[in-house]
């Protein structure tokens, strides 16, 4: 079978290539090999686990703020400077990377399955040139990394409807490109944030779901009733039925009169003296810390103080997006096989946009270094007649007059470097005293 170009057949694996998950003592099980082996008595569940508010807020934040990045096709200019160009080689694939998703989509499952999974696998498609035209993410539980003998990675995929795949195929490491993050146990797996997460977001979890449970009760903590002498064990079977029968759930907080001397003790804590709020926010804050994002942005405490929007964008950027961005920028190279000079890049002007204010600051501070079209352009508006220079104000000397003034006599009558021919001395003589003058003049306009 021809798959991507190459020569599949359907004969069993060979015995040369073996899975990194085999032969290994329990490091891809990242959560625990039996019940409560990781934490005692602490059971992670990764499903439950993205349901917690803190891990989905932190997950689906980090996705939605790259996939809305629009990536360029950049290229390399004699100047060394990089700029956008156009390549139709290359721009269908970034614009539309498949046809079941838009750049968006993908760029979504491709950051989602880095953060939950640790690994994003993207299969490459080619044309009858060997132009990659179509990416699709992959399942990260459908692909297994495996390792020849010699050393060559391969790719054991499953069956895939999305992706064309119908059935079990090992590829090359060429056709996968393979986004992985905090490799801590093999080079070609990573570890997702969730894994040290897990019991921060069990722990909240089993809080709102006890905090559910108590105002499911009225707010009422759950108790014993206490009689004075020794009683049947039908008497208090009797008992516990009718009180939960007539004095929780829904009847909690009705008026109970007791007989017999019969008492009711409190045994379970309140939200206030389990300290319910300050638990929650805790083990917030630490799925928060574990993928980098500032509390606030996840919902979770108060806004800072300071009004600075774009120091808290540079901050958010650096600590929580960067890496992920760059990482994705050099997969995206390597895999759609750019050559030298040309490569991708995310527009991150829009994630670190300033307040209006700081913005019309900093490119009026800018005029020595941009043209009016230039800055023009940041602000999403046309150019303008007149608009491609840049301007100074006229105190400001370029570099080649300040030059061309030392090179002659200065306003004092000292020679400079160029003295005047001997054929015209007159004539020489009156330029000179005319541009001396001149000069004499521009130097004082500058001490005003």
């Amino acid at each position: 079978m021809r798959f991507l170009g190459l020569e599949i057949t359907r004969r069993k694996r060979d015995k040369a290539l073996s899975s990194v998950t085999e032969n290994r003592s329990g490091w891809f099980r990242l959560f625990e090999s039996f019940s409560g082996a990781w934490q005692t008595n602490v059971v992670v569940d990764r499903n439950l686990v993205l349901s917690y508010h803190a891990v989905y807020s932190c997950i689906t934040l980090i996705a939605s703020d790259i996939s809305k990045l629009r990536v360029k096709l950049v290229a390399k200019d004699a100047d060394g400077i990089w700029s956008e160009v156009v390549n139709p080689a290359y721009d269908p694939v970034l614009r539309k990377p498949n046809p079941v998703q838009n750049r968006i989509q993908f760029w979504e499952g491709w950051i989602l399955s880095k953060l939950i999974r640790g690994n994003t696998y993207v299969l490459k498609m080619r044309d009858n040139r060997g132009v990659v035209n179509r990416l699709y993410v992959l399942d990260p539980q459908r692909v297994t990394p495996m390792i020849a003998d010699e050393g060559s990675v391969f790719y054991q995929l499953s069956a895939d409807n999305i992706a064309g795949l119908t059935e079990d195929v090992i590829v090359p490491a060429r056709e996968i490109i393979h986004d992985r993050m905090n490799c801590m146990f093999h080079p070609l797996v990573g570890v997702s944030p969730i894994f040290a997460a897990g019991v921060a977001a069990t722990q909240g979890l089993r809080i709102q779901n006890n905090s559910a449970w108590f105002f499911g009760n009225r707010s009422q903590p759950g108790g014993v009733l206490t009689a004075p002498g020794a009683i049947s064990n039908e008497t208090a079977a009797r008992l516990k039925e009718h009180w939960d029968s007539n004095f929780t759930g829904e009847n909690a907080g009705k008026v109970a009169v007791l007989g017999d001397n019969l008492k009711y003790e409190r045994m379970s804590l309140t939200a206030e003296e389990s300290q319910l709020i300050e638990q929650l926010r805790w083990t917030a804050e630490v799925v928060c810390s574990v993928f980098h994002v500032p509390p606030y942005k996840a919902g979770i405490g108060a806004m800072p103080t300071y009004n600075n929007i774009q120091a808290l964008n540079v901050e958010y950027y650096s600590q929580c997006l960067q890496s992920l961005i760059e990482a994705a920028e050099l997969c995206l190279d390597e895999g759609l096989e750019m050559s030298a000079g040309v490569g991708t890049e995310f527009d991150v002007e829009g994630l670190l946009r300033m307040d209006s204010v700081t913005q019309m600051e900093v490119l009026d501070k800018a005029s020595g270094v941009m043209t009016i079209d230039e800055k023009r352009r940041k602000l999403d508006l046309k150019k303008v007649k007149g608009g491609d220079s840049v301007y100074l104000q006229q105190q400001n000397y370029s570099l080649e007059a300040l030059a061309k003034r030392d090179a002659q006599t200065d306003p004092f009558g000292t020679a400079g470097a160029q003295t005047a021919p001997a054929a015209e001395p007159a004539a020489n003589d009156n330029a000179l005293a005319a541009e001396a003058a001149a000069a004499m003049v521009e130097i004082l306009k500058g001490f005003r």
